[in-house]
């Protein structure tokens, strides 16, 4: 028996019986369509992730307080508690290592903003003019605070225009006061709304010189310092020489954390790979539970085909033939829903990627390949104890319909 024949014949069986077909086809399309779309949705997050952060750039170095001997591997440094904060003094020293083009430090904080009788919770930003500059952040109207030494306290502010629109309406807000908490500044600058990044929204916060933010915070610790690389190649040495610099500062003591843009990417990378490989690994039951669906079908398919069964052997069929029959059947079905379900699992895929253009929504090729594999397998697998069966039979009593 060709080959030819074999699937021929795997295809007419198909037809006859196309409820029993629909239903295995179905069961693996099903999978297929829940491997695609589970793990889609882990490399989207993955993919928006990597997208946020390298938005700041490739030669960004962000130094923050932190024992790096408590924190262990953790490049955010969480666990460690900082046993001195750092300070103007710090920025200073970190301005003057070589290979350092821009350093702005970082003051950070929640307060409520207010104008007239609006009032309005927003993120306040302490920090100086080279913080524009790193971030790469335009404005709509107005300019840049100036540049003025870290300690002088300035009561003059940048705010996104989100804000301003909320808190002033159509009325001009330019040169005006703005209130932060116990404290006011006035308005020189607006930022132009540029959306989300690393999860805060630019047209919603007020950025202020870090003086002024020490006095309304009441604090002159550094949330973190940014600085900015001349470019990739030299940002090892940069951070090389900002440890020496920095100990020295702090009496021979690194109680402070260099994180580098490479050094998040590779966390969230191995955080959302293993979130992406456990939805696959999850959805991929269901293309195992596919293929026991296929094993009983198949059962039962070779007790309703008995005397077709003996028909086959009584005109010379060999017992391998009668195997090779009912697992190509079987692997015809897996291959057909397979197919189904890849068109199916990649039009939703569209679909979602319609509704949400700001995210790329693609399942990783791993994902698509391991699939594929389990489905056809599954089908291999499992439809050989049906076949298995089929070839043992005996050609008289299946003949007279009998198992």
């Amino acid at each position: 028996m060709k080959t030819n024949d074999l699937l021929l014949m795997a295809t007419r069986s198909m037809f006859r019986h196309r409820l029993r077909a629909a239903m295995m086809m179905l069961a693996t399309s099903i999978g297929i369509v829940s491997v695609l779309l589970l793990t889609a949705l882990g490399e989207a997050g993955r993919l928006f992730v990597t997208g946020e952060f390298r938005i700041l750039g490739t030669e960004l170095i962000i130094v923050q307080p932190g024992n790096p001997g408590e924190s262990g591997s953790n490049p955010f440094g969480f666990s460690g508690e900082a046993p001195r904060d750092l300070t103007y003094r710090d920025a200073e020293v970190v301005m003057r290592v070589p290979g350092v083009m821009k350093a702005a430090p970082m003051m950070m904080g929640s307060l409520p903003a207010s104008r007239g009788g609006k009032e309005r919770e927003t993120f306040v930003m302490g920090t100086t003019r080279d913080y524009f500059h790193i971030r790469g952040l335009d404005l709509s109207a107005g300019t840049f605070f100036p540049r003025m030494d870290m300690d002088r306290i300035s009561p003059v502010c940048v705010a996104g225009e989100l804000l301003v629109k909320e808190l002033y309406g159509s009325e001009p807000a330019l040169g005006t006061w703005l209130r932060l908490g116990d404290s006011r500044c006035r308005i020189v600058g607006l930022l132009a709304d540029t959306g989300q990044s690393i999860g805060i929204n630019v047209g919603e916060i007020v950025v202020v010189p870090v003086a002024f933010a020490a006095t309304t915070f009441n604090t002159e610790a550094l949330t973190n310092i940014m600085v900015q690389a001349r470019d990739r190649e030299s940002v090892p040495g940069v951070i090389s020489r900002l440890t020496e610099r920095l100990k020295e500062q702090h009496y021979g003591k690194q109680d402070f954390i260099t994180i580098t843009q490479d050094a998040v990417l590779s966390v969230f990378d191995g955080i959302f790979n293993a979130i992406t490989a456990a939805l696959g690994g999850i959805a991929g039951i269901s293309l195992i539970v596919a293929g026991v669906l296929i094993m009983n079908v198949m059962l039962v398919a070779v007790s309703q085909r008995t005397s077709e069964i003996g028909l086959y052997m009584a005109i010379g069929a060999a017992r391998r033939q009668i195997m090779r029959l009912f697992i190509g059947e079987a692997a015809l079905l897996a291959a057909i829903g397979t197919v189904c379900g890849l068109g199916l699992g990649y039009l939703l895929i569209w679909f979602a990627q319609q509704l949400f253009p700001a995210i790329e929504i693609r399942p990783p090729w791993w994902a698509v390949l391991a699939a594929v594999v389990t489905a056809v397998g599954s089908g291999l697998v499992f439809g050989a104890l049906p076949a298995r069966k089929a070839a043992r039979l005996d050609p008289v009593q299946a003949l007279r319909g009998r198992i």
